[in-house]
């Protein structure tokens, strides 16, 4: 039952929170219900369902027979219990399960009530306001134009005015002084009235906002905002300023699953507290004193515990500071091996950039940069043992009042408490921390309960007082990844036992007379670390596919060195620094330099690993769900309950199961030609990828597939439009990540709609390389250049000039040496270019593009698939939006429709007809209005006339309603899901492209 109800309280919370935003918000559970006072009921109610199992536990007949048989051997009488023994059975028995489901009952009412207090805070709408800003914990990122590294950082808003007019550094400084002059003549703070601005500000529920704050280097490149935000990173935790903002809601949860990698940032922000994300408009130079702080402090209703954590913060930020110091005349890569040791150390990843942690992913040790429960274990057990030394030494008396394990205990204890506040409380710092007081305490009151069950007990304890933990990836991988350990552990500890007492005797006299006894003991050592290293892969393999949709195939491989490494080597001494350095920091910067060697060693050793050809394929891409888990888990049960309790061979048919739902997922993604339209975090760069499964003449499967990858960028030529953010590894790095959920292994064509500047000049040298590869212009042939690395690529098609592209790849080379493995030929995308399939059912062709004329407005390329009508049942092209987060339920994208055209089309309830009708789809690119009005002069597309044509663009295009019409165009599909200019007589419905 404990283990039932404990999975039950868990799993109820997490479908409360899943469907909590579908609920209508019940404002009064928020006013009159505390989540601090239900946390307390269900601890007393969980203690007292506890107590009442095992207060009273009678005997059962069979051990009362056996109590009985012992006494007198003559009589084996049948003992019944009495009526009044069965009342009381059956009473505890119903209060237990009474209390059971008030526990369960008020844990999904915790969740709601914890949900809805967050839903009373945030911000609703989008705001520019001024706000006394308070600075909670350290950046998330610091501020770096050189580095191309934004700001964002957790903060307190309060005493929010709407901003009526732009506000200068200089008048939030006025603000200030008025400010202090007000708190210091006992002036009532909320009745501050300070020009136009200061009005009461009724759009917003309360005037105490926990929001994200952010700032690019773009806002700071200009010289006057680079002067207000160079003091950015020079805030520390808890010191107050003046700011005008703008303020904007979270992303909705259908929203932050749109993104480009998957990534749930709702659910992200969600279990960090955020009320809503702000971006930085101006910000005062001069702080609130720090008195004025204390102040604030006190008034916002902060515990003790919250002003420890503030200045332990401090402490934080001013180690980030010295890490910080001459960090721009370090090379990359040592900049990195000096982050990593930083977030080791404290767990601060802000200095750690894009391409350090993808190489963590992609060895799959990222789980090394997060402070972990080793990490506090060690530091816990190396202070308690300093502590025991000290007190044999100094006092030895002490151990006639105190046990010795309960002073090592009691430090520990205190260290593990300290560290994990001082590592920013994350969940396996605070797992072990608690972990480390519960095994106490069970050892103080000789309570007999399992590791396990105190490990469960810690997760429900953790949930109940905060909720939204459960949508932490941290939680669910620390706690099962604990258990798994402890599971391993019994088991292995079992047989060891077993196997050294059957084979020590016979075999070691004979070990030690030849000497090879160390031998046999370090090959059953590394065989232990392989096997746990493999259990551990395996076991958290669905959890790792669910969570994340990926899995590095390295990490079973580099794990086995590099937990040893850091948990041995590194973090001992990195730990050991951060002590020194309390008493000398130059000492502690000497074994700092000792250990960002080692780091600085071991990311080349992995970036070399990581790009041998014959290892390139990493990645571990499966469309997993919930249901796939469950098969998992059955598959390892047998495995994981003690042998004999349940058959291994039951294994065999959810393991059978698992692979052909696993096989099936994949044939689904590849079954149905499908145009996936791919997210990459810009409005106006979209990809979209073709996957068309091969057939030949009789209809059956063939042995291929043909996949062709569309890149174009939207931005009309004749607007003036912000340039795109996008970088080529982050749009190659995302792209790959999609194509490898999709099952592409390999890519038939990669075609390049837009014209790029940086490929059509004449002079080769007139760039350097880094200058070349930095360009704006350069972005989609650098990723296709950097996609093609990782993925086999048989053709690419490039609109406009190709001159330079053999430069580009030279100077890619040049500056990727070790990225560098393959290259590969540019074609030019012009008008009248085509490829054919072998079965000559798929055709791609270019209807524009015109490189001869020396005007770049003409050179974009718009492409057109075909689907030639012939003798089968092939089913049209579907054009789905990609679920990064879900790839198996990707949606139908939003149309529009000329009802006259779809009105000529054949329904779902039309009979089959012998031969497939021609189908069309055309994937425009136009960046200026010149593209087709050359094309109406000079072109006259035959296949048209007879082809059912579905429009592809985007909502800036300039094509024209005639050219729509001409093209016999019955559906318009938008990129950005705009409404297009050409097709507004069109319908806007929601409509499936499988049946066009």
């Amino acid at each position: 039952m404990y283990w039932l109800v404990g999975g039950l309280i868990i799993v109820v919370m997490m479908g409360v929170l899943a469907v909590a935003d579908s609920m209508p918000s019940v404002s009064s559970l928020v006013d009159t219900i505390s989540p601090s006072v239900l946390a307390l009921i269900l601890v007393v109610m969980s203690l007292a369902l506890i107590m009442l199992s095992r207060l009273y536990t009678p005997a059962t007949p069979a051990a009362q027979l056996t109590s009985f048989s012992s006494q007198t051997s003559s009589q084996s009488p049948v003992i019944e219990l009495s009526i009044t023994k069965r009342l009381l059975l059956i009473a505890r028995h119903i209060v237990v399960v009474i209390l059971a489901a008030g526990l369960i009952g008020v844990s999904a009412l915790q969740a709601l009530v914890s949900h809805q207090q967050a839903e009373s805070s945030k911000i609703t709408e989008p705001l520019r306001v001024q706000a006394l800003v308070t600075i909670e914990g350290i950046s998330d990122s610091v501020l770096d134009a050189a580095a191309d590294t934004g700001y964002r950082q957790v903060a307190i808003i309060t005493h929010l005015s709407p901003l009526v007019s732009e506000l200068t550094p200089q008048d939030l400084d006025n603000i200030t002084a008025s400010h202090l002059a007000g708190i210091q003549s006992n002036n009532n703070e909320n009745s501050l009235s300070i020009n136009s601005n200061s009005i009461n500000l009724d759009t917003l529920h309360t005037d105490r906002h926990r929001i994200l704050l952010s700032a690019y280097p773009q806002a700071s490149r200009q010289p006057k905002a680079a002067k207000q935000f160079a003091n950015l990173a020079q805030l520390k935790p808890g010191e107050t300023r003046w700011m005008s903002l703008a303020l904007s809601p979270l992303a909705t949860a259908e929203q932050a699953t749109s993104s480009p990698s998957g990534f749930d940032s709702y659910r992200w922000l969600r279990g960090r507290h955020i009320d809503g994300v702000a971006r930085v408009l101006a910000t005062a130079t001069q702080s609130v004193s720090t008195a004025d702080t204390e102040r604030l402090v006190a008034s916002s209703s902060l515990s003790h515990l919250s002003r420890v954590r503030m200045y332990i913060d401090r402490g934080r930020w001013q180690l980030r500071q010295h890490f910080y110091q001459g960090w721009h005349v370090l090379t990359g890569d040592e900049q990195q091996a000096k982050a990593v040791t930083l977030s080791l150390l404290t767990g601060d990843r802000s200095l750690i950039n894009r391409e350090t942690k993808e190489l963590y992913q992609l060895a799959g040790i990222s789980h090394l940069l997060a402070i972990s429960g080793t990490h506090v274990l060690f530091l816990a057990i190396v202070l308690a043992g300093a502590a025991v030394m000290m007190v044999n030494q100094l006092y030895p008396a002490l151990y006639r009042h105190v046990p010795r394990w309960q002073v090592r205990w009691w430090v520990m204890i205190g260290a593990a408490f300290v560290y994990a506040l001082f590592t920013g409380f994350d969940v396996p710092a605070a797992r072990t921390a608690w972990m480390l007081f519960a095994i106490g305490l069970m050892r103080l009151s000789l309570l007999p309960i399992s590791t396990m069950r105190v490990l469960l007990a810690l997760a429900v304890l953790m949930a109940w007082r905060d909720p939204y933990v459960l949508w932490q990836a941290g939680y669910w991988l620390s706690f099962v990844a604990v258990a798994l350990l402890l599971k391993y552990e019994d088991r292995s500890h079992h047989h060891h036992t077993l196997v050294s007492t059957q084979t020590n005797i016979s075999s070691a006299h004979q070990d030690k007379a030849s000497g090879r006894l160390w031998l046999r003991q370090g090959w059953g050592v590394a065989k232990r670390v392989f096997k746990l290293q493999f259990w551990l892969f395996i076991a958290l393999l669905p959890i790792t596919l669910l969570l994340f949709g990926k899995a590095s195939l390295w990490g079973l491989i580099i794990n086995i060195f590099a937990i040893g490494l850091f948990g041995w080597g590194i973090v001992p001494l990195n730990l050991l620094a951060g002590l020194i350095y309390l008493l000398s920091p130059t000492l502690a910067d000497e074994l700092w330099t000792f250990v960002t060697a080692i780091i600085l060693s071991l990311h080349q050793l992995i970036g070399w690993l990581t790009t041998l050809p014959a290892l390139s394929a990493a990645w571990l891409y499966t469309p997993i769900n919930m249901a796939i888990v469950l098969m998992m888990v059955l598959v390892i049960l047998p495995w994981l309950l003690p042998r004999g309790f349940i058959s291994r061979g039951l294994a065999l048919p959810p393991l059978m199961l698992l692979m052909m739902t696993v096989y099936a997922n994949q044939q689904s993604l590849m079954a149905v030609p499908t145009l996936y339209l791919l997210p990459t975090g810009d409005q106006y760069i979209s990809a979209s990828v073709l996957q068309y499964p091969m057939t030949d003449d009789s209809g059956e499967s063939g042995e291929d597939e043909v996949s062709w990858l569309f890149l174009a960028d939207h931005r009309p030529s004749d607007a003036p439009t912000m340039p795109s953010r996008l970088t080529a590894e982050a749009l190659s790095a995302t792209v790959a990540q999609q194509l490898g959920s999709l099952s592409i292994q390999r890519l038939h064509g990669v075609v390049v709609q837009s014209s790029s500047a940086a490929l059509g000049q004449r002079q080769i040298n007139e760039n350097p390389p880094k200058a070349l590869q930095a360009s704006a212009s350069a972005l989609l042939p650098l990723t296709v250049l950097q996609l093609t690395q990782h993925l086999p690529t048989y053709q690419y098609w490039q609109a406009g000039r190709i001159d330079r592209w053999p430069a580009l790849q030279a100077a890619y080379q040049v500056t990727h040496p070790a990225a560098a493995k393959s290259s590969i030929s540019a074609q030019r995308c012009e008008e009248g270019k085509t490829w054919q399939s072998a079965n000559k059912e798929l055709s791609i062709t270019a209807m524009t593009g015109w490189r001869q004329i020396e005007d770049a407005s003409v050179w974009d390329c718009t492409i057109a698939i075909d689907l030639s009508g012939i003798k089968s049942s092939r089913m049209p092209i579907q054009v789905l939006r990609y679920n990064a987060a879900a790839p198996l339920k990707s949606s139908a994208a939003s149309v529009q429709a000329f009802l006259d055209r779809l009105a000529a089309q054949p329904s779902d309830s039309s009979p089959p007809q012998r031969h497939t009708p021609p189908e069309r789809i055309i994937l425009n690119a136009d960046s200026h209005a010149r593209v087709w009005q050359l094309w109406s002069l000079m072109c006259t597309d035959e296949r048209a006339m007879s082809a059912q044509s579905r429009w592809l663009g985007h909502s800036t295009s300039s094509v024209t309603a005639d050219v729509l019409e001409r093209q016999r165009v019955g559906v318009v599909i938008t990129h950005d899901d705009k409404i297009l200019s050409a097709a507004l007589p069109l319908e806007t419905r929601e409509t499936s492209m499988a049946s066009p």
